[in-house]
């Protein structure tokens, strides 16, 4: 029993749950499934798209890698070096700049000259880059000026970049430590002043032989095979050479030989853009390679005058100038003979040297093979097409012969390589009674204004009363008109005529656009004095939206008895088609009505046009030129083919060339086109130019906002005044400069009284400005205007300023005053920041809504770069002060009135235009 109750209890978990029980592993199955079992298996349909040592890998000996690893790790530090020595960002055109002292020359000091400008512009604001060095120059100056105390130099750069706190300053003082290669950019300026003129510099352009593991970065090469461990190196290698920098263009193709036939006129300017982004510092940079390749020496003294030019890294591009010198320059001067005697002298010129007449027999023979290939070309052109040629769809005239082919015109022969900044005139020829005045850092010129031209013995202003009746309401308020639109009432509104109209600003084109519309409105008019407002559409184009808003305004008010609906057309304000159906007067920016005359469905509103009004017709010589010819040709067009006559008005302010304009609007030179000079403005405008002549950027900037702070201040509680800048960003930055310099000067109070009605006004209305800028400078009499505020900014600043609250408007040159957009200034910005201008735009901008109410009798322009400005000064002749070709004679007219009168009170705005 007890045998049996211990036998029992073995088998409880108590007794037997720590022990544990090995398995024996051996005879467990532990194969894979996939794994061979040693039987004999089939390979069929496992190998297919293979072939025996497809993927058999090819390992390479350890000492190539590494070799071929340091040659790469080389390479790589040499494309930084290179890198660094030029084409950056930040260095990208610093030595085309003229007057910059400092050009960092390690990547330490590259990167904290970086940090530097950074500073400075954080001071100076978005300013150009010539500035921006500029300040770093004087700054550096200052700082590693050992004869200077702290507080001098604290001084010094405070009247520089403004009041700094002492964290900056001493952040800006770390910065000129850095600095370590300052004094040897002295050294070297001074070297290259000092140049010997017999040895000049010693430049070596032949490069020297390779050493045999060093190879060009970027290159890709073949793979080494297996022989290259096997007896000496015998490897060709199949470079393909990356260009990385601009004169690898130039190292790609300098070795193929250069042609006569490959130079023209124009092969030095491409060269050279290669190196230069900008297209005048490149065509003057071209002119004078010329020059030195015509008047050096010998090759040596050439090579040095190229160098000293273009500086040390087109040293491909010189050497190429050198080997072929005689070869670039004469047929330069072929190609850019202006005359065939010119040619001619330059073609004996290369026969009778023995050198130069190879290259003029290799211009012979490949112009004779030209010849040849283009006579054979054209004959099968002549062979195709009479075989493609259908005679049953040919043109037939109404004789039933088949027409004349059209002749080929080749425009790119026609265009002026400038563009708008051509300029023929070489002389300059000032009006009588004009002065200069030379001061420090600038010089003025003063142009008196024209004094108005008497009456004639006939000439008199034609009463409103003698108007027809149904056009007296839309000259409601007027006694008379003047003397331009006396001239012109019979041919706008008792005639059909094309016309075109050259007028000062303030003579009343507008007027006479209202007359010519009156014209077309009179012809719809019914027996009961009701007028048929479906029957016609009248178009009005104008440049700017805020010209357009302005159009608007005067046109509804002068029309509405009338019943006439007027409506703008632009990008701040859209039509429906059912809007454009019900309106009858439609005033439209060129773009939109261009696109709506593009589209076929448009047709039903396009058709009902009778009358189109160009305003600023001058712009065809602009950028949106392109838009206006092809309104006027659609229109023209339209007039062929539908047999409905759609006048054409065109007004322009200044329009040298009015005879081509007038054959391009079909008017008829002895019955629509009229041209006056400035002798009929009605308020004479007295002008006054301003050209620096300081040659550092930073002391122009400065010199700039110092006269532009006297020239306020002459008018400061007299005059108000407009100031007019290059960018919407110069609004701000210039107004809030001239605000500070008279809180600096404590001059504030002569713009605005403390106390006075336009304290508080200014003052409440700044609170609910949305723009910041203009919250910041209206309670202190100075406002901004330009088209990237809002419009209920715009209107209260334009409010604002007719009201006389606010005394300085600062805005942007195309943008506006007195509520309409001006658009006289063409500038455009290169990447170092010069400032370019049509000459005859500048004069446009008078063409100014109310400007003659206004009283505007003083302008001033300023010419960043003294050279625009002489430009300027020898333009002003052939674009302002007479037309170029007599204008035609105008009808006589009757004896003098004495001229008007305008209130004492009125206000005489001035003008500033910052270039």
């Amino acid at each position: 029993m007890a045998d049996v109750t211990a036998r029992s209890l073995q088998y409880e978990y108590k007794a037997n749950s720590n022990l544990v029980l090995q398995a024996d592993r051996s005879l467990i199955d532990r194969t894979r499934r996939d794994e061979p079992t040693g039987e004999v298996l089939s390979l069929v349909g496992k190998l297919e798209g293979t072939r025996m040592g497809d993927k058999a890998q090819r390992t390479k000996p350890q000492m190539q890698e590494e070799r071929r690893a340091k040659r790469r790790k080389r390479d790589e530090d040499r494309h930084d070096i290179n890198k660094m020595k030029g084409y950056t960002l930040l260095s990208e055109g610093i030595d085309e700049m003229v007057g910059i002292i400092y050009k960092p020359k390690t990547k330490e000091t590259r990167e904290t000259y970086e940090v530097l400008l950074s500073f400075i512009q954080a001071a100076l604001g978005d300013q150009p880059r010539d500035i921006l060095c500029g300040a770093a120059d004087e700054v550096l100056a200052v700082l590693k000026n050992e004869k200077l105390r702290d507080k001098e130099r604290r001084k010094e750069i405070d009247l520089l970049l403004g009041q700094t706190d002492d964290t900056r300053y001493h952040v800006l003082v770390n910065l000129g430590k850095k600095i370590t290669d300052y004094g040897g950019d002295k050294e070297i300026q001074n070297m290259d002043d000092n140049i010997d003129e017999t040895y000049g510099v010693n430049v070596q352009f032949e490069s020297d032989e390779e050493e045999g593991d060093e190879d060009v970065y970027g290159e890709v090469r073949e793979e080494a095979s297996d022989d290259d461990m096997e007896g000496d190196e015998a490897v060709v290698r199949c470079t393909l050479s990356a260009n990385l920098v601009a004169s690898g263009e130039l190292m790609s193709s300098k070795k193929k030989d250069l042609h006569p036939r490959d130079i023209d006129a124009f092969w030095l300017q491409r060269q050279l853009s290669r190196f230069y982004d900008d297209a005048i510092v490149s065509q003057k940079k071209a002119d004078e390679v010329l020059e030195i390749l015509k008047t050096a020496s010998d090759d040596r003294e050439c090579e040095n005058q190229l160098v000293l030019l273009l500086g040390f890294n087109t040293f491909d591009f010189i050497k190429v100038l050198r080997q072929h010198r005689m070869m670039i320059l004469y047929c330069t001067l072929l190609a850019s003979a202006q005359s065939e005697a010119e040619k001619e002298r330059i073609m004996g010129k290369m026969e009778a040297d023995p050198e130069l007449s190879k290259f003029l027999y290799q211009l012979h023979e490949t112009e004779k093979e030209d010849l040849i290939r283009e006579e054979r070309s054209r004959r099968e052109r002549v062979r195709q097409s009479r075989m493609d040629t259908d005679l049953e769809t040919m043109d037939l005239d109404q004789g039933g012969e088949a027409l004349a082919p059209r002749q080929v015109l080749d425009l790119e022969d026609l265009v002026f390589t400038q563009g708008s900044h051509f300029m023929a005139n070489k002389r300059c020829q000032l009006p009588d009674g004009s002065f200069r005045r030379q001061r420090k850092g600038y010089e003025e010129v003063h142009v008196p204004a024209l004094k108005p031209k008497p009456f004639g013995s006939e000439e008199q202003l034609l009463p409103v009363e003698k108007l027809p009746k149904y056009a007296q309401a839309g000259f409601e308020g007027f006694k008379t008109l003047n003397r331009i639109q006396s001239k012109l009432y019979r041919a706008a509104l008792e005639s059909d005529e094309n016309l075109l109209l050259c007028a000062p600003t303030g003579a009343g084109k507008t007027n006479v656009a209202l007359m010519c519309m009156l014209r077309e409105i009179g012809k719809h008019i019914n027996m009961d004095g009701t007028i048929n407002v479906d029957d016609f559409k009248i178009i009005y184009i104008a440049p700017m939206r805020s010209l357009v808003q302005e159009m608007v305004g005067s046109f509804g008010k002068r029309l509405a008895t009338y019943g006439i609906t007027v409506a703008e057309l632009t990008g701040d304000h859209q039509l429906c088609k059912e809007e454009i159906s019900a309106t009858q007067i439609i005033v439209c920016t060129p773009e939109k009505w261009d696109i709506i005359t593009r589209k076929g469905g448009e047709r039903t509103y396009t058709q009902l046009v009778r009358l189109i009004v160009l305003d600023e017709i001058h712009l065809l010589h602009d950028d949106r030129g392109p838009v206006l010819e092809a309104l006027v040709a659609r229109a023209i067009r339209n007039i062929e083919m539908t047999q409905e006559d759609v006048r054409l008005i065109g007004l322009s302010a200044t329009l040298p060339n009015y005879e081509d304009v007038a054959t391009f609007l079909r008017v008829d030179p002895a019955k629509g086109l009229f041209y006056f000079d400035n002798s009929f403005r009605p308020v004479p405008l007295e002008q006054t130019y301003v050209g620096i002549t300081e040659k550092k950027a930073i002391k122009r900037f400065q010199i700039m906002n110092e006269i532009v702070y006297e020239k306020i201040m002459e008018h400061a509680g007299k005059n108000q005044v407009l100031v007019f800048v290059h960018s919407r960003k110069e609004t701000g930055k210039t107004a809030r400069a001239i605000r500070d310099m008279c809180l600096e000067k404590d001059t504030l109070g002569l713009f605005l009284r403390e106390g006075s009605a336009s304290t508080e006004v200014l003052r409440t209305e700044a609170e609910q400005c949305k723009n910041l800028e203009l919250k910041d400078l209206l309670p202190y009499g100075f406002a901004i205007h330009h088209a990237g505020m809002t419009r209920v900014d715009r209107t209260l600043v334009e409010d604002l300023f007719a009201d006389k609250h606010i005394q300085v408007r600062s805005g942007n040159a195309f943008e506006g005053a007195v509520g309409t957009e001006l658009y006289f200034l063409d500038s455009l910005v290169s990447l170092n920041l010069e400032l370019f201008f049509v000459p005859w735009r500048l004069n446009s901008g008078f063409q100014l809504a109310r400007l003659s109410s206004l009283g505007l009798h003083y302008f001033i322009y300023f010419f960043y770069f003294f050279h625009f400005f002489l430009l300027f000064i020898c333009a002003y002749k052939a674009w302002f002060i007479s037309p170029p070709c007599p204008p035609p004679p105008l009808p006589p007219t009757p004896p003098p009135l004495p001229p008007p009168q305008y209130p004492a009170e009125t206000i005489l705005p001035l003008f500033l235009i910052l270039l």
